[in-house]
């Protein structure tokens, strides 16, 4: 391998070494959380730079070339998408990092295996993020989700952890199982694994031939299938209250996040690279399921006393948002919108990731005392036990509302306008989408209402929120706000994901 290709693997590897590292320093210094956390904030930092030095990021002179860097001939690329969401889950996991140890320690959860197992998490989805081989895509699913499984059990003690971790296992090893059968089934008609392979000999039928292979289509709704259940997308949706409600609070937050963007990130190089000369068949397919997984998320989550359970129906709404950016892909003839779709997806992930992990954050450091239940009542006068909490809290669920001018309404309105650019029945759904996000408005501003106009049940305790959890707190406002308020940020973030977009047409 040459030096370029080296420093296109290097973030994913250093993620992996530093998940390696953290286990030798908990061995060396047992219950010493804070040289735990510390060695990997310092980790992560050290990766989230050597990403930014190899790049392509635009606007930015890196060592890597604009247009990308394969690596194996192509088992694995480094674009601007590979980037960007290499990035992007470097943010997720220091978030993470810093919300976890204020939860974990008083419960005597340790931090130093929450944070190793996170770390090969994650570099999964890294591995998802650049992977252009199928074999190597389902590598990096399986690694992905291994550690996701561990980690929603973490509260072994905990009956409902227990649980809600023994389902998400059972269907997530299902949907594996479907998704390795789908791709298995393109493999067979195409005679590749690699996803340039596979878009060449799919062009090759469609100047060829008039209908696909029956087995085709087959191998494309059982990836479909599959995919669908990593995204929490209805009818393939159950398994997410439970382990939600069950998981530790900062595993939660994490699982609403971060395993989602790598499914998603899954679906653009499976079903845009690679799928893409079938989009006519998987886009109407999309659209549906848009439609009902935001339609039904809302809908469950209206009826929630609990906070982890309302949260988790939302973000199936929010798989909804996001997959209305495929439809928008799939069924638009202008590659302008085309690629205005996919941008939809990538921005509204950014902004999700902010919003959502702060929201899950700030339900974490309420609980930061052991025995606080996360039922939507405990939020009783938050706004006067704890003012700052409050108004943080307020703004995350303002911005997953979709008010202005929080990251949540631009990252809407990206989607929104480019279905309407892209017209026909697109144009349904950008309603529906507004319909469901006005609807998301009754939910989330309840739990507004519950802090500042209930009061505090008797004998409640003031809230202390620790250290890292405050520095976290910050770092997810600024990014909700930043990215909706400043407009430099604002546009720097739209190009940023434009250019990522299009880098998927070779351009």
């Amino acid at each position: 391998m040459t030096i370029q290709e080296w420093l296109a693997v290097a973030p994913f590897m250093l993620v992996m070494a530093l998940g390696m590292l953290v286990i030798i320093v908990d061995l060396i210094w047992p219950d010493r959380p804070s040289r735990v956390t510390g060695t990997a904030l310092v980790g992560l930092l050290v990766a989230g730079a050597v990403t930014v030095i190899a790049g392509p990021i635009p606007g930015i002179e890196g060592q890597l070339p604009a247009t990308g860097q394969s690596v194996l001939d192509g088992v694995y690329v480094r674009d601007q998408l590979t980037t960007f969401l290499d990035l992007l889950f470097i943010v997720i996991t220091i978030l993470t990092v810093l919300f976890a140890p204020d939860y974990l320690a008083p419960r005597g959860l340790p931090v130093g295996e929450f944070t190793a197992t996170l770390l090969f998490a994650i570099s999964g989805a890294m591995l998802l993020a650049g992977g252009h081989d199928l074999l190597l895509l389902f590598i990096g699913l399986e690694l992905l989700v291994l550690p996701g499984y561990l980690l929603a059990g973490f509260a072994k003690r905990d009956g409902l952890s227990t649980e809600g971790a023994i389902k998400y296992f059972l269907l997530g090893s299902f949907s594996s199982a479907i998704l390795l059968f789908g791709l298995a089934f393109v493999f067979g008609f195409t005679g590749s694994t690699r996803i340039d392979g596979i878009a060449e000999q799919l062009q090759a039928v469609v100047a060829g031939s008039a209908t696909w292979p029956v087995g085709l289509l087959m191998g494309l709704a059982l990836i479909i299938t599959g995919g669908a259940f990593k995204i929490a997308a209805v009818p393939f949706h159950y398994w997410t209250p439970d382990a939600y409600q069950g998981s530790p609070t900062p595993v939660t937050g994490y699982l609403s996040v971060a395993p989602k963007i790598a499914a998603f990130a899954l679906l653009i190089r499976l079903l845009v690279e690679a799928l893409g000369p079938m989009r006519a068949e998987w886009g109407v397919l999309i659209g549906v399921l848009a439609a009902v997984t935001m339609t039904v998320g809302n809908l469950s989550a209206l009826g929630q006393d609990n906070i982890k359970r309302m949260l988790g129906y939302s973000s199936i709404a929010h798989t909804g948002y996001i997959m209305v950016g495929l439809a928008v892909f799939a069924v638009a003839s202008d590659p302008s919108v085309q690629a205005a779709g996919i941008q939809g997806v990538l921005f509204y992930s950014v902004a999700y990731a902010f919003m959502n992990l702060g929201a899950f954050a700030c339900v974490s450091a309420l609980q930061r005392r052991p025995g606080v239940t996360s039922q939507i009542d405990t939020f009783a006068g938050l706004g006067r036990r704890a003012p700052l909490l409050g108004v943080v809290m307020t703004l995350f669920l303002l911005s997953l509302v979709g008010i202005p001018p929080t990251a949540g309404f631009f990252g809407k309105a990206v989607i929104v306008i480019s279905a309407i650019e892209g017209g026909g029945w697109l144009m349904i759904l950008a309603v529906l989408m507004m319909l469901n996000a006005a609807a998301a408005a009754f939910y989330y501003l309840r739990v507004v209402v519950v802090m500042y106009m209930r009061e505090a049940p008797e004998g409640a305790r003031s809230v202390t929120v620790g250290t890292l959890t405050q520095v976290g707190l910050v770092i997810a406002a600024i990014g909700t706000i930043a990215i909706g308020l400043l407009p430099a940020v604002t546009s720097a973030t739209l190009d940023w994901t434009m250019e990522a977009a299009r880098s998927l047409f070779g351009a």
